[in-house]
């Protein structure tokens, strides 16, 4: 009669649904909180996922990738990897860690780390394609910044060998025993040790540039107390000069030597001697007065040419693009050492 007489209960077990929603739940907060940029496409290339981190990374909001072709993030002149990929993924096969580059939303190209596998659906068929792009601009630039220093580190061994064998073959020529010439040869590489020291810099920069005067105090600090005199052993007057790259080698082995041999025969192996160092500057043209004072008189000019010489022929005109003088004065030798100012500023 159509009254209603009762009701019918029908139970459904909900259980795998819900841990099915759960899991969902789950795998859709991972792909959104990852850092990474996670994108899924169908098989015609067109974008159905997006997530936040493939918005960071490409610029472009979920309202505004998804419905696109993912060959908007690709560069023109890498149009044939999406259709080659999109061809290994029809074939189930996954694409781990591919290194390319994409566009971003405002024409910019960010290096990516690209892996990707296919989708399936409940029967097994591939009906898509899920990727995930990781930005490696930070680790390709790491990886050129170690290139490059291994390269620079290669080329200034190979300098400091090329130098080494200079200073000893110069030194030989001025050298009459084993010892002497083991002696020469390790103080003048302390010497450019010290001087190159002045160059290093507090943090992780290249490498800094130095002053002449700097350079000239650093080279005279081993005499600074000789004898108990208080007084300085070089007083520099006049402009100073930055000195950068190879220069400072060049500055260091002639000052090195020139204190040297005032140590050995000139002022610097009297307690009251001191070397008056001036410093003049005209257009491009830098200029150097080294006078010896209160030394040993000098009774003649030596019949030997020794390191200095050797040194100045090879170095102060070769690259300083300079003239060195020495005026043998009996009351202290005077060196006169003119050179290109721009010569020492790389």
């Amino acid at each position: 009669t159509g009254s209603l007489s009762g009701a019918v209960n029908m139970l459904i077990d909900l259980t795998d649904r819900t841990l099915a929603d759960e899991a969902a739940l789950r795998h859709d907060a991972i792909v959104e909180s990852s850092d990474d940029a996670i994108v899924a496409k169908d098989l015609n290339g067109t974008i159905t996922n997006w997530n936040s981190g493939a918005q960071r990374l490409f610029g472009y909001t979920p309202d505004e990738a998804i419905g696109k072709s993912i060959e908007m993030l690709v560069p023109l002149d890498r149009q044939d990897e999406e259709p080659g990929i999109l061809k290994r993924i029809r074939l189930g096969e996954r694409i781990e860690h591919y290194e390319t580059i994409r566009r971003r939303k405002d024409g910019s190209l960010v290096e990516i780390s690209l892996s990707v596998s296919p989708v399936r659906n409940r029967e097994g068929r591939i009906i898509g394609a899920a990727k995930i792009a990781r930005d490696i601009t930070d680790r390709r630039q790491a990886e050129a910044q170690k290139s490059l220093l291994i390269r620079e580190m290669d080329h200034r061994v190979k300098n400091l060998f090329t130098l080494a064998n200079s200073v000893i073959a110069l030194s030989a020529h001025s050298v009459a025993t084993s010892g002497e010439l083991a002696t020469a040869v390790s103080a003048r590489l302390t010497a450019l040790a010290k001087a190159h020291a002045l160059t290093i810099p507090n943090g992780f920069s290249s490498e800094q540039a130095t002053t002449l005067h700097t350079l000239i105090q650093t080279i005279f600090a081993p005499y600074a107390s000789e004898g108990g005199n208080s007084q300085p052993r070089a007083v520099v007057t006049g402009p100073d000069i930055t000195i950068a790259g190879n220069a400072v080698t060049s500055f260091a082995l002639l000052l090195h030597e020139f204190a040297t041999n005032a140590a050995k025969y000139g002022a610097l192996s009297l307690p009251e001697g001191f070397v008056d160092i001036s410093c003049s500057e005209d257009a491009d043209v830098f200029t150097l007065v080294w006078c010896e004072r209160n030394g040993p008189k000098i009774e003649r000019e030596p019949d030997s040419a020794g390191f200095g010489t050797l040194l100045a022929k090879s170095t102060v005109r070769g690259q300083l693009r300079g003239e060195l003088t020495r005026d043998w004065k009996s009351e202290g030798l005077a060196i006169r050492l003119v050179f290109a100012a721009r010569s020492v500023h790389s």
